[in-house]
């Protein structure tokens, strides 16, 4: 095995130094056409800044708000003055986590070299607007990381940063959870959409979350959830109320970059105002991974999901219903013989939180935003089963980045704000954030809905607390540290239904040569609400091995 591993190793040292990637290396955007000169933003306050008719502003939620106008190339450049802290703290927060990932100098090192062979075609498949953008952008990157690659190319990777993770590691890094209603589903008729963000790169990556309202001289006028040195799209609505949302799908392990993901949704909200047009141009984009993008409309008054992964393409639309429910699988019939589909949906948590979305959209006869932030915020599982918080079959796992609703009709978008989706859901009105970007407030305090009050009880606290035990003891099992008794029964009564504590305290146990305590830890996790089909196999095999070292 170990000449196997080697040869591999050397294999693809050879590809990642043979392969030409100096034309991707070399590749800049033409910026010659226009004005490479911005004034200085001026500092209103520690939480305001003002440039031109653009400005940053810190609401009250905690939530930035951004207003941006111009050419590509002044988008950058003032995106970049106006938010140089976020973009440059958002950098050292998600860079710092590779160091965490691969601590020696020589794999970090051989991972640069990796990633540039891999990326070495990305730029190809980029409209050219947008790596102008990312080019102003990168203007303000921090010179900390200029070891890793030039600033320009650092922050255009970036942009498949969630690409690359869910392609190379095969993860659904993001495990959203997204539905759709309209006509007698809805209390108006009009369309409703929600959606979790669930993609979790770390507590300190979600703290500073940025809604972007941007006015490009071409296109349509947009807004989006955002954070520092991002110019693609993950969740964002229209002018025309057109909306755009992402779920990770199942992948093949690709062996080129191509149209990161957010890109080709910032292009279909910047130029699709209906469900053609969104189809239209996500048929023109090359993606490297799998992804089901949940697109409502105004002008249509319903939503579809379009379906894309590197050799398929589907559209999945309703009949005879008023509901879209859309998790991590696909569900056209473009995909309905797909394996790896058929195998994540089997193995997965994706059809049990689509199952527990029917359920929660069922018992309601008529959604309104309330209505669908409380599903968004629903920690229980189906049948309202105790799972334990932070369970992935949950649709609220406790970790999202954020959770948004619409109303595209009315050009309506609430924006969860911190701790996850328990904060603060803020109200914006699009067509008054662009009639009037310059009031003071962008949000429509009127229709803010209030906080979760779950994050004020006892059972929030002990969730946070077991959080820091879980990432302790993980730490202890692989560095064969020592447990402190204490930590071991606070880990198992801090979060009593969730599987995990015992599993870890199992792995730990076992490691450590308590077979016995391991063999009652893995039976407790066993009658728990387990994540996945893999995870579950794991226990058994645990408990098989035990039993077997104790002659039971």
């Amino acid at each position: 095995m170990k000449i196997v591993k080697w040869f591999c190793f050397f294999a693809l040292l050879f590809l990642v130094l043979s392969c030409g990637t100096s034309k991707s290396l070399n590749d800049v955007p033409d910026v010659s056409k226009y004005n490479s000169s911005i004034p200085e933003r001026v500092k209103v306050s520690d939480s305001t800044y003002v440039l031109n008719n653009n400005f940053l502003s810190k609401n009250k939620q905690g939530l930035w708000e951004l207003y941006l106008e111009g050419n590509p190339y002044e988008r950058g450049l003032i995106t970049g003055s106006l938010t140089q802290e976020l973009f440059n703290y958002q950098e050292q927060v998600f860079l710092s986590k590779v160091n965490d990932f691969v601590p020696s100098k020589t794999k970090q090192t051989l991972l640069r070299k990796f990633l540039a062979w891999f990326n070495r075609k990305m730029y190809l498949h980029i409209p050219e607007e947008y790596k102008t953008e990312i080019y102003g952008l990168s203007k303000y990157a921090s010179p900390n990381y200029d070891h890793i690659a030039n600033s320009y190319l650092r922050v255009l990777y970036l942009h498949g940063a969630h690409d690359i993770g869910h392609a190379l590691q095969d993860l659904a890094l993001v495990g959203c959870s997204s539905f759709a209603a309209w006509g007698e589903k809805t209390d108006d008729g009009s369309l409703i959409i929600g959606r979790n963000f669930d993609f979790y790169a770390g507590d300190d990556f979600a703290k500073e979350k940025i809604i972007a309202f941007v006015n490009p001289t071409e296109g349509h006028k947009f807004m989006s959830v955002t954070w520092g040195g991002m110019i693609g799209v993950v969740s964002g609505m229209n002018e025309h109320g057109l909306t755009v949302t992402i779920n990770a799908g199942k992948s093949k392990i690709p062996l080129i970059a191509k149209t990161p993901i957010s890109i080709l949704n910032r292009e279909i909200l910047q130029y699709a105002s209906t469900i053609d047009e969104a189809i239209a141009i996500a048929k023109k984009r090359q993606v490297f991974v799998s992804e089901s993008i949940l697109i409502g409309s105004a002008k249509d008054k319903k939503a579809i999901t379009i379906e894309v992964s590197p050799e398929n393409f589907g559209v999945y639309e309703v009949s005879n219903s008023n509901q879209l429910i859309c998790s991590n699988h696909f569900q056209s019939d473009a995909y309905a013989d797909d394996k790896k589909n058929l195998k994540h949906k089997a193995e997965s948590h994706s059809q049990y939180r689509y199952q527990r979305m029917e359920e929660l959209l069922n018992q309601q006869p008529k959604i309104t935003p309330q209505i669908a932030v409380d599903i968004l915020r629903n920690k229980e599982g189906l049948q309202n089963k105790s799972i334990g918080y932070g369970n992935e079959k949950a649709l609220n796992q406790l970790l999202a980045h954020h959770g948004i609703v619409f109303k595209p009709e009315q050009r309506l978008v609430w924006v969860s704000s911190s701790p996850y989706q328990l904060g603060e859901f803020v109200a914006y009105n699009l067509d008054d954030v662009f009639s009037n970007p310059t009031k003071k407030g962008l949000s429509n305090t009127q229709l803010t809905i209030e906080k979760d009050p779950f994050q004020f009880t006892e059972a929030y606290q002990n969730y946070e607390y077991y959080r820091k035990l879980s990432t302790q003891i993980q730490s202890s099992i692989k560095n064969d540290k020592y447990v402190d008794p204490s930590i071991i029964s606070e880990i198992q009564t801090t979060n009593p239904e969730y599987w995990e504590g015992y599993y870890l305290v199992g792995k730990y146990y076992y490691k450590k040569g308590y077979f016995t305590a391991a063999l009652h830890a893995f039976e407790i996790a066993k009658t728990k609400e387990i994540t996945t089909v893999p995870d579950q196999k794991e226990i058994d095999l645990y408990i098989t091995k035990l039993k077997r070292k104790l002659d039971l």
